[in-house]
């Protein structure tokens, strides 16, 4: 049994492959990113990792030579990447085996290795396409700012993806739950939560005792739920409060921040990942209000830095934390319930110790990438067994 992976980026596709690779299992990796990007992705032969770059990578850059701003060019640019690298790996293919493939680039191939014997895997990462497409349309609508929608041919190719496949892996229960909502049946679905990297992420120091610091780390968008954390922290009561935010603002938060009162409030763009576990450490809460996401890893960083952490249902949180054992989980579009958890940590710092903790405690029972890899395999044999 040999396992083929189409992945167009990074995401958790090469901690898989390191996974498969140690068991033995990996044939290739196909992506869309240029090798010089993953000079850093140790535990996978170079000949194992096949870049296919022509379309992908320029449009990773596309911003730097003058072309992010023409909306039509490109939406057709990302789908001719994913639907180009789908048909290059399906060139390929002539032997059966098991093909894994990030969603939207594998149906051309995955059609390919079911044909040659094969077994077929569509790996999703979020809520199913449908259902993101939805909750990111009425989002846009409530903050007022113009949404296109998903590509209308990318929602064709992975609902047609969803129905091909033999099965489909998920990384949290919300993603499940949204394909079940969807009408794919529970039988193909297998739920696989991602791991974290233990060995880069641990507790360095113990936050300040003379202010509170709240942590947020990731993209700055309408999907992200910034707004909510924001307006939550305008009225957070605290002598001496402080909302650390990592990561990149869209344009369209940068449009609705105009106006708003961001005393206190220290935006750091990107910053060197070496820096993160000091500053999850230092930080006395890391919040994620994302209206959707299949399970941010961002979350089990934090709590392996000790930093406890208030996250939507939308998030995944529920495949890593127990709702007021190592944080706290909280509805969707909720600024009053954010509000409240953020204040209770600032005024009962026994609680924050104790669910900081009680985070670090859960993050190493989780057994990081391993654990992920052992279950992923799981699947994979319970879908070639005889």
């Amino acid at each position: 049994m040999n396992v083929t992976q189409i992945c167009i980026g990074r995401f958790h596709h090469f901690h898989l492959a390191r996974q498969l690779e140690k068991h033995g299992l990996l044939n290739r990796i196909y992506t869309g990113y240029p090798h010089f990007k993953l000079r850093d992705e140790v535990g996978i032969p170079r000949d194992k990792i096949r870049s296919f770059p022509w379309l992908h990578t320029p449009y990773m850059f596309r911003s730097r030579i003058g072309l992010g701003n023409f909306a039509m060019l490109n939406k057709w640019w990302y789908w001719a990447a994913h639907d180009s690298l789908d048909r290059f790996v399906a060139s390929l293919l002539h032997a059966p085996g098991v093909l894994v493939s990030l969603s939207s680039t594998g149906l051309h191939a995955g059609t390919k290795i079911q044909r040659l014997g094969g077994v077929y895997i569509c790996d999703r990462g979020s809520s199913h396409i449908s259902y993101q497409d939805e909750l990111l349309r009425e989002e846009h609508a409530r903050w007022g700012i113009p949404f296109a929608g998903i590509d209308k041919k990318i929602i064709h190719k992975e609902q047609l993806e969803y129905q091909q496949a033999d099965a489909i892996t998920v990384p949290s229960e919300f993603v499940r739950q949204s394909f079940v909502r969807q009408g794919i049946s529970a039988n193909k679905l297998y739920k696989v939560p991602y791991g974290a990297r233990l060995e880069r992420f641990s507790r360095t120091q113990h936050p300040p005792e003379n202010r509170f610091r709240i942590l947020w780390v990731g993209a700055v968008t309408i999907r992200k739920g910034f707004m909510y954390l924001l307006k939550a922290f305008q009225r957070f009561s605290h002598p001496n409060k402080e909302l650390l935010v990592i990561g990149n603002i869209s344009a369209e938060v940068k449009s609705l921040l105009n106006g708003e009162s961001l005393e206190h409030v220290r935006f750091m763009g990107q910053v060197a990942n070496a820096s993160l576990p000091d500053i999850y450490s230092s930080s006395h809460v890391f919040v994620l209000s994302s209206i959707e996401e299949g399970l941010a890893m961002v979350q089990g960083e934090a709590m392996a830095c000790g930093c406890p952490v208030i996250a939507t249902q939308h998030t995944g949180a529920e495949d890593l934390i127990t709702n007021g054992i190592e944080g706290f989980i909280v509805p969707i579009r909720s600024t009053e319930d954010i509000l409240a958890r953020i204040q209770q940590l600032a005024d009962e710092p026994h609680l924050r110790n104790q669910l900081g903790e009680n985070a670090l405690e859960k993050v190493k029972s989780l057994g990081g990438w391993d654990q992920y890899g052992g279950q992923y395999i799981q699947v994979i044999k319970s879908l070639t067994i005889d």
